[in-house]
């Protein structure tokens, strides 16, 4: 099972979506820590500026950037609609 630490960017941005998508984005996490290749998660490496870096989905708008520090570590630094990439 992944270890998932938490940026303060991450958190703030968490803070501020509706009480329902914080639930979605907790069950999809949870998804995320038992089986990281599960394939409604859409995970996908990043390209361009955010090189390094990968993500997966949410919901249909909704994506979580994240970058692994380890083999079972994982750091979430962003979650957001598509504007999350820029």
């Amino acid at each position: 099972m992944l270890r998932i630490g938490y940026k303060p960017a991450f958190l703030r941005q968490f803070k501020k979506l509706s009480p329902a998508l914080q639930r979605d984005v907790r069950d999809r996490s949870l998804l995320f820590r038992r089986d990281p290749k599960h394939s409604s998660l859409y995970v996908h490496k990043l390209k361009g500026a955010l090189r390094g870096q990968w993500s997966f989905s949410v919901n249909y708008q909704y994506r979580i950037v994240f970058i692994y520090e380890g083999k079972n570590t994982v750091v979430l630094l962003a979650v957001g609609g598509h504007d999350v990439y820029g």
